[in-house]
Parts: structure tokens; C-alpha cells; sequence
């Protein structure tokens, strides 16, 4: 077979567009993108007809603790692969190991796995690790274990990027040196992200003006907006170049709510995210997370003890789909929100888009946002 692929009769959605065409592969890349009836009838490559089904660029999931049983904190070998193959599943080619509030010797076993699945890859990407914690306010937990909770360490992190790269980390700006530790990440090429935090809008705004432009899970475990201090929520609706990561489960973050951000915020300025645990794709029942008893009912998983949220059960396709039910706004701006952000804003070359040049991470799409089918180099996963 040849080592070329003609994706034939697609619906092309990339960032600004939306058209009918055909797409060749070749050594992992985009060769060709054809509109209409342009593709070659023959020539040296196989050819797949996908009979109008959506093609889009592969999903890259920045925030996500597990799947199908498995947790990326988990020190048992193969966990952090289950989730990485499963991911796939999803339509997401290139995911973030992002770890809970762990003592570091844990937060270590992390990294050493992600760095030895690298060398021989079977589900998706893991370009780099997602430190979500230990640098939070207890008092905004969620779903985090109070017992190894500390102040930034900017020093702590150097060690841990030492083993695998660190590509982000959410933290607490109003904790410690917040705002200087803001900086010190971004120094380094470290994504900082406001979390799990009480910050008061003139804490966030003294770690925005030393770089800190991004919120995790936009609204849950942040301070929310408020006529007499707009906190981190008002924060993120104001300063617009502000990112900010969404759950779109419908259930982190009501419908109104998305529609609001949707309206205030543009397309280039939001990041879909699972924040999946390790229920996702399995029945409800009873879990854990980073040691904590989970239940998951109807699908949203809760904290036996107290009942707050604890990750998410989503899948990306399915945050697209409840996006574009909610908003209306055309595919080919929200498209943006599930892998051109994510790939700029951590400098991952050649992602985002299906143009000449960009690396074949594919996803196949149905009309109703089923996964058909997924790329990773140019190869077909599932």
C-alpha cells in the first residue's frame, strides 16, 4: 500500500474554514488540501471516501486526569497508556498528563512514565505533563487532598521538568509569591494558570501584569463575579486576552453561562477541556481520585463526602457538540477552541489546522459528532 492517504469527499472544518474537499497525507504531513471536485481521480496513494463526513484537526485535551479505569497519577505501569489509548477514542491526538495535589515523589512517577511512553507511543500524544496543584488555596479544593497543599516552588517544578516537560501548572496566584511565581514559569516556558484559588481581582490583576493570562476550569473553584469585587471570574470576562478553559459538560458550567462567555469572549481566547477522571467512558459506580472516594451518577462524578465535583466523565467530541448546540456559532470558529489555542499557546508547531505543511492529526467527525475515525502522523488509530 502506499504511503500516501487521499482523505476524498470530506467536509473540511479548520480554523476559518468550512468546505466541501479532500485532503492528502504523505510521510505524516498535510501534502495537499483540494476544495470540491480539485483531487486528483488517481495517482500514487490509497484513497479513503468519507462521504461527507467532518474532518477536523485531532483534539488536544490540556486538562485531563484519566480514562476508561485509569488515572495519569496512577504509580501502577500501563495506567498511564490505558488513558492515552483511550483518549484516541475521542478524537484526541495529543493529550496533557495532568496530575492531582500529590506529595512530589508521586508527581515523579508521572513524569518518568509520560517520558517512557514517549519512546514508543501507542495511544495519543503526550507532548508534556499538566501540573494541576499542589500550589492551591485549601480553602478551594474541590476535589484535591488537603494533606499535601504548599506554597509555589518555582524549584520543585524544575525537578519534575527535569524528568519529562512541564507544560503548564494551576496554581493559586494569591498563595505565596503568586505573581512572581507567574513569571518564573513563564521564564522557563511554563504555561501558569489561575486555580483552585480565592484571589481577589487585584491579586489575579498583580500576577496578570507579570504574564498570567490563562484560568483553569473557567467558574468551578474560583472566585466568582461580584458587583463589589468581579474576582476571577469578572477577570476573565474583562481582560479579554485572558484564555480560559471550559468543561462544557453542561454540568460544570451551565448553558446560559457558555452562552455568555461565548458572547463576551472570542473563539481565539477559549479552550474546550475534558478535565475527565478515570469513570470517563465507563459505567457509573464508585471511583477515586487522587485517593478521594468518587460516585458517579448519571454521569457526573461527585466526592462521596461532600459532594463536590470531582473531574468530569466528558468527552471532547461531545464538548464540541454541546458547544455548537448552545452557541450556534459556526464550526469553523469553535474549532478553534479544541486544538488551535491549545497547540499556540504551548508552542506546539504544526497543529491546529488541516493546511499544506501541518502535521496529519486528524480527527473524522459524523454529523452528530461521533468519532469515525483518527489520525496520529498521517496513520489511521481506530
Amino acid at each position: 500500500m502506499s504511503e500516501k492517504l487521499l482523505i476524498r469527499n470530506a467536509r473540511i472544518i479548520s480554523p476559518g474554514v468550512d468546505v466541501e474537499g479532500s485532503v492528502l497525507i504523505s510521510g505524516g504531513k498535510i501534502e495537499s488540501v483540494f476544495t470540491g471536485a480539485d483531487a486528483p481521480a488517481t495517482g500514487n496513494f490509497s484513497v479513503l471516501d468519507v462521504s461527507g463526513d467532518m474532518l477536523l484537526p485531532g483534539f488536544i485535551d490540556v486538562h485531563c486526569h484519566g480514562k476508561a479505569g485509569a488515572d495519569f497519577s496512577d504509580p501502577a505501569p500501563g495506567s498511564l497508556e490505558t488513558v492515552a489509548k483511550a483518549k484516541v477514542k475521542e478524537g484526541v491526538t495529543s493529550v496533557f498528563a495532568t496530575t492531582l495535589t500529590l506529595p512530589e515523589s508521586d508527581l515523579a512517577v508521572t513524569c518518568t512514565q509520560a517520558r517512557e511512553y514517549a519512546k514508543n507511543r501507542t495511544g495519543a500524544k503526550i507532548p508534556g505533563i499538566h501540573l494541576e496543584g499542589p500550589f492551591i488555596n485549601p480553602k478551594c479544593l474541590g476535589a484535591q487532598n488537603p494533606d499535601f497543599v504548599r506554597e509555589p516552588d518555582a524549584a520543585m517544578v524544575d525537578r519534575l521538568n527535569a524528568i519529562y516537560p512541564v507544560k503548564r501548572i494551576s496554581y493559586a496566584p494569591e498563595c505565596g509569591a503568586g505573581p512572581e511565581f507567574a513569571a518564573q514559569m513563564i521564564s522557563r516556558g511554563i504555561v501558569p494558570s489561575g486555580a483552585h484559588t480565592a484571589a481577589k481581582f487585584a491579586e489575579f490583576k498583580a500576577a496578570y501584569d507579570k504574564g498570567l493570562r490563562h484560568l483553569t476550569h473557567f467558574c468551578n473553584q474560583m472566585t466568582p463575579l461580584h458587583h463589589r469585587d468581579i474576582g476571577m471570574v469578572g477577570a476573565g470576562l474583562l481582560l479579554r486576552n485572558t484564555v480560559t478553559e471550559l468543561i462544557c459538560d453542561l454540568i460544570h458550567v451551565s448553558a446560559p453561562m457558555v452562552q455568555l462567555i461565548f458572547q463576551v469572549k472570542d473563539c481565539d481566547h477559549i479552550m474546550l477541556i475534558s478535565d475527565a477522571m478515570r469513570a470517563a467512558g465507563m459505567p457509573d459506580g464508585s471511583y477515586t481520585l487522587g485517593g478521594l472516594p468518587v460516585t458517579v451518577q448519571n454521569g457526573a462524578a461527585r466526592l462521596t463526602s461532600n459532594g463536590a465535583l470531582a473531574g468530569s466523565t466528558l468527552a471532547i467530541c461531545d464538548a464540541l457538540k454541546n458547544v455548537a448546540n448552545v452557541t450556534g456559532l459556526p464550526l469553523s470558529e469553535l474549532v478553534k477552541t479544541t486544538s488551535l489555542n491549545a497547540a499556540r499557546e504551548h508552542g506546539l508547531a504544526g497543529l491546529g489546522k488541516i493546511e499544506t505543511g501541518y502535521t496529519a492529526d486528524l480527527v473524522l467527525l459524523s454529523d452528530d459528532f461521533k468519532v469515525r475515525q483518527v489520525f496520529i502522523d498521517g496513520a489511521g488509530c481506530l
